[in-house]
């Protein structure tokens, strides 16, 4: 029998490997560093690794492993198992990640963009368990979000429904690597806040964070926030700036997909009230009554565990839906609330 499930996240710094048994309890968990810029046979390899280095600590052989679920940044073909895109990795282009693993390892192997990874994560494991309508927004060096309506995740025709990031805020703002200009995202990460601390700085604003660096590369969101909690004026006004717009964002978010919960998640989420309460007040203010009074907003509850659980989950469902259809093609699976249970 088949004992063991793998669940990886791909992020631009790290590797995160975990391994679950049937009923997603952990048995293990490996960190590796990504070497995003070594090129995409290289961040593979480190993935391979990573992963049975951890097996073989455990005791666990490759022949064990039932399924491995991935999520991986950028845009890609579920049903090809290609990741099309990542812009913070080095010759990253149509890499064919589900069939080299499956090679490697003789194991069914589904991928799934890494945001949607978090969502499935919180949404049967953390903070959204028993919910049917609920949007996941990941705030760390960009914004990603992920939406499950009427128990069921949006893809859309290309797979990219749900880019709150994208959400134009101003007709002419901060340039985005989109092609665009005014996205929520070059306002509302961790590098959008700390562009406009910087930019008050610019100004002749004066912080006592200015103090704890040798120069305003140094400055950090975390620095924002210990200042915020000293009453710097500066943080204060950078933290809030950025609550009230992400607040603007939810307004949208809120009058659209008319969610019953809200998560927040992602290294910013740390920020906690310093960043949600102006969002609430927003949101209040702007937001349509009877949809506003049906959402909660929250910060997600699995932090950066989400996405491993997640992509466990995720492959665990896929290699069922395959299993039941006899279906090759079963990348391109689409699980929903009321769970496939997984034989494996």
């Amino acid at each position: 029998m088949k004992e063991v499930l793998l669940g990886i996240d791909l992020g631009g710094t790290n590797i995160k490997v975990s391994v679950f048994d049937r009923t997603f309890e952990k048995l293990g968990e490996s960190r590796c560093a990504t070497g995003a810029s070594e090129g995409w046979q290289a961040v593979l390899g480190r993935i391979d690794r990573c992963t049975r280095s951890l097996l073989e600590q455990l005791g666990i052989g490759m022949n064990q492993v039932a399924v491995a679920g991935m999520g991986i940044p950028g845009l890609l073909d579920r049903k090809t198992g290609i990741s099309r895109f990542s812009p913070n990795f080095t010759d990253w282009q149509d890499v064919p990640v589900s069939r080299w693993f499956r090679e490697a390892w003789g194991v069914p192997v589904f991928i799934d963009n890494d945001v949607r990874s978090n969502l499935y994560g919180e949404w049967k494991f953390g903070g959204g368990q028993g919910r049917e309508n609920l949007v996941l927004l990941t705030l760390g060096t960009g914004l990603g979000s992920g939406i499950v309506m009427d128990g069921r995740v949006l893809y859309g025709a290309t797979g990219s429904a749900g880019e709150v990031g994208h959400m134009n805020l101003y007709r002419e703002g901060r340039s985005c690597r989109c092609g665009s200009s005014g996205c929520l995202g070059r306002y509302v990460s961790a590098l959008g806040m700390l562009r406009t601390f910087r930019e008050k700085l610019d100004s002749g604003r004066e912080s006592m964070v200015s103090g704890w660096v040798k120069t305003p590369e140094e400055i950090t969101a975390r620095m924002i926030s210990d200042a915020f909690d000293q009453n710097d004026p500066v943080a204060v006004e950078t933290l809030t700036e950025t609550g009230e717009l992400l607040g603007f964002g939810l307004v949208n978010v809120i009058n659209l997909f008319n969610p019953e919960l809200i998560l927040i998640g992602g290294g910013m989420a740390a920020a906690g009230e310093r960043l949600l309460a102006p969002a609430r007040k927003v949101i209040e203010e702007h937001a349509l009554e009877i949809s506003r009074n049906a959402c909660e907003l929250s910060v997600a509850k699995l932090g950066d565990s989400a996405g491993m659980v997640g992509a466990a989950w995720y492959g665990a469902q896929c290699l069922a839906q395959e299993t039941v259809s006899s279906s090759t093609i079963s990348a391109n699976c689409s699980p929903s609330a009321p769970a496939v249970e997984t034989a494996l």
